[in-house]
């Protein structure tokens, strides 16, 4: 295990994703990041570079302690491993951070980072201060396959997968940013994740799951699962997966409940139907009363704000017998987007519509909005694109998913 693994770049296929292989793109220096590996791969990792077995084992459970729980980028800071092995490691190894191109603050509070792979890829994560707590929302993805034709992010062509490292590093960036090293439960800003930034997760299941092993571990960053929800626009085949494999609580991008409408702005809907979909969410494993599925629902003027869409909406919670909440979303404009947000009086009505019929529905504030880093604004790329290249990338994307 001298090298990062190549990267599995799952894209829509026939039935499923189908993994196609990219080479990862080696440092210039030569050394190999340890953000985002196992203790399993740290053991053999440094077996490979020569150390024997046991200290192997040792120098992988010291260096994961040091990484994943004290935040520590600096061998030689590790107090407890000998001082002569330092300049071993820094020859070989090092603990990367993604590069910060820029960092932006909301007049709200809201902190967006616009972040800069090795190989010069950009993607954003945004943190989002509130009372009772500190939301991270994680980008899975360089762009994203999808053309959710409201979303930002979705006018953007797939680069390419974030790896494990690329998405954990996102989490302990966002820790050096707030000062919150070493790992302990109370006090912390940073209490809730959300895979919600640009991509879609699912289409990156594996490094999506071994990353999040990471921030759940107890030992290292040690966030509850309770306390992470992974956001998907309805990539069905992978939905069962995600809830034994990962664990986590599930929100769906529904945003329609009429075939016609979920078709146009929601175009994966072409090849997993709202039918479909609610299956697989009332198939969700572990989800109940107590860990709801939460269903965003971004409320675009005269498309799907109707007093018919929110009874529509209530019919097929309660036929698919799901243990819902909605989460009303105030359309956010961008550049060149065809939309509009529903008025304040429309939205309103939609959510007393819903909560009237025992389904709680509250209207998300909008953060952040002032730095673009608002709900479905994400786009690292500051390009002006023409409705003619928007509208063919959408043929394209749409013709990928078959």
């Amino acid at each position: 295990m001298n090298a990062p693994q190549p990267i599995t770049m799952p894209i829509p296929g026939g039935i499923d994703p189908v993994p196609v292989p990219r080479a990862a793109v080696p440092r210039a220096d030569g050394r190999v990041d340890l953000i985002g590996l196992t203790r399993d791969q740290l053991r053999a990792l440094l077996a490979d570079a020569g150390l024997e077995p046991k200290q192997a084992k040792l120098r992988a459970k010291q260096l994961w302690h040091w990484i994943y729980n004290r935040g520590t980028t600096d061998f030689t800071a590790m107090t407890d491993i000998a001082k002569t092995m330092h300049p071993w490691l820094e020859e070989r190894f090092v603990i990367g951070r993604p590069q910060v191109v820029q960092a932006q603050v909301s007049t709200d509070g809201t902190r967006k980072w616009l972040l800069r792979s090795d190989d010069g890829q950009d993607y954003e994560m945004v943190f989002i201060p509130d009372a009772d707590r500190g939301t991270l929302c994680v980008s899975s993805q360089v762009g994203c396959t999808l053309n959710c034709r409201f979303c930002h992010t979705g006018t953007m062509k797939l680069v390419r997968n974030l790896t494990a490292g690329e998405i954990v590093g996102q989490v302990m960036l966002a820790r050096d940013a707030l000062g919150e090293w070493p790992s302990q439960p109370e006090g912390r800003m940073l209490t809730n994740i959300v895979m919600m930034g640009m991509g879609e997760p699912l289409y990156n299941f594996d490094n999506v799951r071994d990353a999040l092993a990471l921030v759940m571990d107890g030992d290292g960053l040690a966030l509850s699962k309770r306390r992470i929800t992974l956001s998907t626009s309805g990539v069905v085949p992978m939905m069962e997966r995600a809830g034994k494999e990962i664990g986590v609580n599930l929100a769906v991008s529904l945003h329609a409940v009429t075939k016609e409408i979920r078709d146009e702005i929601v175009p994966i809907n072409k090849k997993y139907g709202i039918e479909e979909l609610l299956s697989a969410c009332a198939a969700y494993p572990g989800a109940n009363n107590a860990r709801r599925i939460t269903f965003e629902y971004v409320m675009l003027k005269d498309k799907n704000d109707s007093d018919e869409d929110a009874r529509e909406l209530v019919r097929l919670i309660r036929h698919y017998k799901l243990p819902a909440k909605v989460n009303l979303i105030p359309f956010n404009p961008w550049p060149g987007v065809p939309y509009e947000c529903s008025t304040d009086e429309r939205i309103q009505r939609f959510s007393d519509i819903v909560f009237k019929a025992g389904i709680s529905a509250p209207v998300r504030q909008p953060r952040g909005r002032d730095i673009m880093a608002a709900c479905g604004q994400l786009k690292s790329a500051a390009e002006k694109i023409s409705r003619a290249e928007l509208d063919r990338r959408a043929a394209e994307k749409q013709a990928a998913l078959g």
